[in-house]
């Protein structure tokens, strides 16, 4: 009688399910939600400026006040969040944001808009520390940055899609810039159902299999930890090296977001109908750059490097893509200008996405909502600055040039700032 085969490696061990990605999709959509709403404002700029008869200066301060209540929101939305959850957290981020981006249709002054701005803030804050909180909870560390990225690739379709339906209904429908502020919130209160429905914690979820939440926790297990004060992670170099990264990179996107269709409109005198493609090609860009990003450390890390090593290579190669974008506008035509701003938006968020897995890969996950908050606070102050910056520099000098400047520079600075802060990236020791 022949003996029975030993059992296959594949029997042994089963294959984990895919039910993480689909909570991925989740966040992916909830982020294409958010940045609708959060670009609208850019996308009008140059129609609502006809029509109010705003000054730069006037279109910085709205954008100054959003990046302030962002910024205060982040902060606390953060602690928020690691108290009652990511589902719980985004919920109320949710229900917040939607009401603040459909109130834009009510308003007729610059300060109405910045009272409307100010709630959409409050709303937007939320977003990222429950994203982060969840991919925590979902993702074990090898996984997080190309996770993080694929969620965060969501912002660019946010990006892509507006500049798309605002002609569309404003225009083409004839239903006006305060019809677009309304209809466009709607499809966020079906984001909403969703995330109420699917959203579980792994372990409590009807849907992971045993071998995918073994996956899910395969991590080094965490030392049970009461709740960790804010004074105990400001002690940190890591908490520092995560601010010091958002305060200079977040600036950059939000200058993007914000400025961009102003840019093409005045550079290469496109309007609401015609500077949809450009901004369409360069947020594709982004979302390549965001996924690749991502992808490219976890690569890295599969070949043998340490996690130290591949992040931080996978942050230095964005960063010396971004600098041509110091030259987009001497670009001798539209889409040569699209390229080389399209690579800059594509490293930035290859670049986040590394950045945004540093509190998960060296904080315990009780603490990773409000280290996400306290950098993303940093990251909207330095928003603010560079709202105020940017406004002063077209009131005054009329060129984006200085302003492209800086975004070609922060990056490289960025980097050398972390890795002198976290030399060796490791889990921070909280006192």
């Amino acid at each position: 009688m022949t003996a029975a085969a030993a059992p296959t490696l594949e029997a042994a061990a089963p294959r984990a399910g895919h039910y993480r990605w689909v909570i991925c999709g989740l966040l992916f959509f909830a982020m294409v939600f958010n940045y609708v709403d959060r670009q609208m404002i850019g996308v009008l700029k140059p129609t609502l400026q006809h029509e109010f008869g705003w000054s730069e200066t006037a279109y910085g301060n709205i954008v100054f006040y959003f990046q302030a209540a962002y910024a205060v929101s982040y902060l606390f939305f953060g602690r928020f969040v690691d108290w009652v959850g990511a589902k719980a957290g985004y919920a109320v981020a949710f229900v917040i944001w939607t009401i603040g981006h459909m109130s834009h249709a009510a308003v007729r002054t610059v300060s109405g808009f910045i009272l409307a701005r100010i709630v959409l803030g409050v709303g937007e804050g939320g977003g990222f520390p429950a994203g982060i909180k969840a991919v925590a909870e979902w993702f074990p560390r090898r996984e997080r940055a190309l996770a993080t990225g694929i969620f965060n690739a969501g912002t660019n379709v946010g990006a892509i899609v507006t500049p798309l339906i605002v002609p569309l209904i404003a225009l083409d429908m004839g239903l006006g810039w305060r019809m677009t502020f309304l209809i466009t919130g709607l499809p966020a209160l079906l984001g909403l159902a969703a995330w109420l429905i699917v959203y579980r914690r792994p372990a409590e979820h009807p849907r992971v299999r045993p071998a995918e939440l073994a996956l899910i926790e395969s991590d080094p297990i965490e030392p049970p930890l009461g709740r960790i004060s804010w004074v105990s992670l400001l002690r940190t170099r890591e908490t520092w090296a995560y601010c010091a990264g958002k305060f200079l990179l977040d600036p950059i996107w939000w200058m993007f977001l914000f400025w961009l269709p102003d840019f093409f409109a005045k550079r290469y005198h496109l309007d609401l109908k015609t500077f949809g493609p450009p901004l369409v090609a360069v947020y594709l860009l982004s979302n390549v750059g965001s996924i690749a990003g991502g992808w490219f450390s976890g690569a890295l890390i599969k070949r043998g490097f340490t996690l130290n090593a591949a992040r931080k290579t996978a942050m230095l190669t964005c960063a010396v893509l971004v600098t041509p974008v110091a030259f987009a506008m001497y670009a001798g035509n539209l889409w040569l200008a699209v390229g080389i701003i399209g690579l800059a938006t594509a490293a930035h968020q290859g670049f986040s996405a590394n950045l945004y897995t540093l509190p998960s890969d060296v904080f315990p996950k009780a603490a990773v909502g409000t280290v996400s908050g306290i950098g993303g606070a940093a990251g909207a102050i330095g928003g603010m600055l560079m709202a105020e910056y940017a406004g002063w520099v077209l009131q005054k000098i009329g060129s984006y040039t200085p302003i492209f400047v800086v975004a070609a520079s922060v990056y490289l600075l960025a980097v050398l700032i972390i890795h002198l802060l976290t030399p060796r990236y490791e889990p921070a020791k909280l006192s």
